[in-house]
């Protein structure tokens, strides 16, 4: 009997990818902070997710950059970057970072990366028993 990672895995492989995607975002925006016309801007988890979750059920398939190339494999939908709506009234140069915000939702999203990469630890560890390597 074969094993369905996907459906043994679950939904973390994808929030870990998803969660990977934002802190790159977010540390882009912290980056710029300075930058003169510099939009922050954010993902939308929920779509994002759910992006995810239908490429799972229809299968994954790769993004081919050349004719050439082999098909197959996964990328996250771009499609659900979005730039953030400013707290703060325009400083003048047209950046809309919140240096505060960012380094707050950056804190919240590795809190939250770390939680999904625990949980799908705890599948692997729960797989390997299931196969027999109780003792490691």
């Amino acid at each position: 009997m074969a094993i369905s990672f996907d459906k043994a895995l679950g939904v973390h492989p994808q929030t870990i990818a998803i969660r990977s995607q934002r802190a790159e975002i977010l540390a882009s925006n912290i980056a710029n902070a300075d930058t003169p016309g510099y939009k922050a801007k954010d993902i939308d988890f929920a779509r994002a997710f759910k992006a995810a979750k239908s490429n799972q059920q229809s299968g994954n398939t790769m993004l081919r950059t050349n004719d050439k190339h082999l098909s197959g494999g996964t990328k996250l939908n771009s499609g659900v970057e979005l730039f953030r709506n400013p707290n703060q009234t325009d400083t003048g140069d047209g950046n809309s970072v919140d240096i505060q915000v960012e380094r707050n939702l950056y804190v919240q999203n590795a809190l939250e990366y770390q939680a999904s990469l625990q949980f799908l630890t705890g599948k692997f560890k729960g797989l390997k028993k299931a196969l027999g390597g109780q003792g490691a």
